[in-house]
């Protein structure tokens, strides 16, 4: 009878402890995905808002996560896998400068839009590219699985592919191509950070697009509390204020 008393009274002990430990704990996790090669949309730098992560989709991530009362953390990936990543549950959600198109909503749900961008040209001063006809008989460089790569396909226009922005950006430089096809934002960002560079519009060529953030198919819990604090954040003008402060740096 007292081994009974005994054994009763550590069960209870170690329960009580695991109680006391999951009221000190942190909140849960909301696991952000991402590609780390966008800026000013998401970037790794020294000082990161999440990690060493930042950017407008960074700090957007880490201001949902403290809106429905969890934490946001970063897994970096590349573009390509994110989607895949998403529908295996090793992440949450996607945000990733991502833009809303028929075929990816046929295997996620997307938010409410946060941002509205369009593709743009970056090519050297004095290449004589003032629209997207001109790249018919050039070479252009772009990121694999971005909507630049889709638009060049569509035109039907020789291309490569390559992973990163900046691989894209240094083949311009090293005059390797001929003009760069990617997002607005990002454009600007590379233009101002390179010397001889400039951005071709062309609207004609290139519609707007709308960036939003993916979850999958069937998690309307997790979408209905993305989209409140999405449309919160629009509303007071916190994303917008992210939009001046990135692109400004």
């Amino acid at each position: 009878m007292k081994t009974k008393k005994l054994i009763a009274t550590v069960i209870a002990s170690v329960l009580a402890i695991a109680t006391l430990a999951g009221c000190g704990s942190t909140s849960k996790e909301i696991k952000f995905g991402t590609n780390a090669e966008f800026p000013p949309f998401e970037f790794i730098a020294a000082n990161g808002t999440i990690g060493e992560y930042d950017g407008i989709d960074i700090a957007i991530a880490k201001k949902i996560g403290e809106d429905i009362g969890q934490t946001a953390v970063i897994e970096n990936m590349e573009f390509d896998s994110l989607l895949v990543a998403l529908q295996n549950g090793q992440i949450d959600a996607v945000i990733a400068g991502m833009t809303v198109t028929e075929e990816r909503a046929e295997s996620v749900d997307f938010s409410t839009p946060y941002y509205q961008a369009t593709q743009v040209i970056i090519t050297k001063e004095g290449s004589g590219i003032t629209s997207a006809a001109d790249l018919a008989d050039k070479f252009t460089a772009v990121v694999q699985g971005y909507t630049g790569e889709t638009c060049i396909i569509e035109l039907g226009y020789k291309y490569e592919s390559f992973k990163k922005g900046t691989e894209c950006i240094m083949e311009l430089v090293n005059s390797k191509c001929d003009a760069v096809v990617i997002d607005s934002a990002t454009a600007a960002k590379y233009v101002a950070d390179n010397e001889g560079l400039v951005i071709v519009e062309d609207s004609e060529a290139f519609g707007n697009e709308e960036y939003a953030i993916a979850v999958q198919k069937g998690n309307t819990e997790l979408l209905n509390k993305i989209n409140k604090s999405i449309e919160k954040m629009l509303s007071d003008g916190t994303i917008a204020d992210l939009g001046d402060k990135y692109c400004g740096q």
